[in-house]
């Protein structure tokens, strides 16, 4: 029996960070090294969890217990000279909105078609935001698909999808300490929730899922709230560059929440793995020296960083999209070249826009969903940066702004405009 989930819903990349209150955890970078810190905590009562920057061995995650004070640690800890930077790890909640649109038409266009080597759905390979981007247009005219690794730090990608597994590199799980970045094994038997096939069933304010009897729905717990949330940016990177490798980095669990922490895991582990492109659909609004210091850090390496602006439908600055100069910032525009009005807005931080309503793309089991939301823009550019590589290689974080900025012009708050791949892809062939 053919397996078929509908998800019609609003995926918003906006994190509320919350220090965590009872496990009292740091991070703190020390010039000297493990040693050093260890021999400081071994003073001031605090433990040296693990290191967040991988070979580089200079920010750690510290943890103090439960019933020390949090304030006095940190003024006792900001006194030693080779201790440069310390700050609260913040716990990251991507929530989910109470509205969605309508789903679009061709996620019933489940009739398969060859997509560069693998079997996809026809719906998902010609939606419109497809041709809005000129996608097909430009792949066919500049023989461009897509090169490099483009890393994505989310919830997972499921391994075994048809239209991914062929593209996936092996990537990491820092929710665990160990793994692939599978966002499969966030499910089993006694968590999944099955749901009547046929009929639209509404699993939560904002998704709505059609599942035949033989496959599962976890979306009705809230501890799945962003289940699936990283294969489907994965499914939109793949679309526009199909011949691309994806590397999972898990950094958020299925109810969305996760660490700064593991997200700065996530980033080293990038660089020090020879990414090319990292993606970041999510946001958050307070300012983090180490993740400045980490998307510097990947900049630097040439590695090209997007990020959402945010889905509070503000002209707000929100990070890591407000590091500017360092990340590219995306905005969400409907079919019809208008702002969302979910979307942030405001230049900076926003550089380009792309398609961010219905967005048809895959979903764990093997299935396809349809998303709304910023996140999806983010990985319609993040596919972009992976295209130009194609062009002749290497491509700086500098020259692909530069391309990406020949866009269709909408407005003085969405920044260059909305996404055009042709133009794009031309300026980066034909450079002043």
């Amino acid at each position: 029996m053919k397996r078929k989930i509908l998800v019609a819903f609003l995926l918003l990349p906006f994190l509320s960070p919350r220090p965590a209150a009872a496990s009292h955890r740091f991070i703190v970078r020390d010039t000297k090294g493990i040693t050093s810190l260890q021999e400081l905590c071994s003073s001031l009562g605090c433990a040296v969890l693990r290191g967040l920057d991988g070979t580089i061995g200079q920010i750690f995650l510290v943890t103090i217990p439960d019933s020390a004070n949090p304030t006095s640690f940190l003024a006792m800890l900001s006194g030693h000279e080779e201790v440069l930077n310390v700050e609260p790890d913040l716990l990251l909640k991507l929530p989910l909105q109470p509205t969605a649109g309508a789903a679009p038409s061709g996620l019933w266009d489940s009739t398969p078609m060859q997509y560069f080597g693998v079997t996809v759905w026809h719906g998902f390979a010609n939606q419109p935001a497809s041709q809005i981007i000129r996608l097909g247009v430009t792949q066919a005219a500049f023989n461009v698909t897509g090169s490099g690794v483009v890393s994505v730090i989310d919830t997972g990608v499921d391994p075994t999808h048809p239209a991914l597994w062929r593209v996936l590199t092996k990537g990491y799980d820092f929710t665990r300490n160990g793994g692939t970045g599978s966002e499969l094994g966030d499910v089993n038997q006694s968590t999944m929730a099955v749901v009547n096939g046929g009929s639209p069933v509404q699993v939560n304010p904002s998704t709505i899922a059609v599942v035949s009897p033989t496959a599962a729905a976890t979306l009705q717990n809230p501890a799945y709230a962003a289940f699936g949330h990283g294969t489907m940016v994965a499914g939109i990177i793949h679309l526009v560059a199909p011949t691309a490798t994806i590397m999972p980095l898990k950094a958020f669990r299925p109810d969305g929440t996760g660490y700064i922490s593991d997200v700065l895991r996530a980033i080293y582990f990038a660089v020090q793995n020879h990414a090319n492109i990292i993606n970041m659909s999510f946001s958050f609004p307070d300012y983090s020296v180490e993740m400045l210091r980490a998307v510097f850090f990947a900049y630097q390496r040439s590695l090209v960083a997007v990020a959402s602006v945010g889905n509070d439908g503000k002209e707000e600055w929100l990070y890591p999209a407000g590091y500017v100069g360092q990340v590219i910032g995306v905005a969400s525009t409907s079919d019809n070249d208008t702002r969302s009005s979910f979307s942030n807005y405001g230049q900076p931080p926003v550089w380009v826009d792309a398609p961010g309503e219905g967005i048809i793309t895959t979903y764990p089991f093997g299935t396809y969903s349809a998303g709304w939301g910023t996140s999806f823009s983010t990985a319609f550019v993040s596919g972009a940066a992976a295209l130009l590589r194609g062009v002749g290689g290497q491509v700086s974080p500098l020259e692909t702004s530069e391309a990406l900025s020949h866009a269709y012009y909408i407005s003085p708050d969405l920044g260059y405009g909305r996404l055009d791949l042709y133009q794009a892809v031309f300026a980066a062939r034909n450079p002043y």
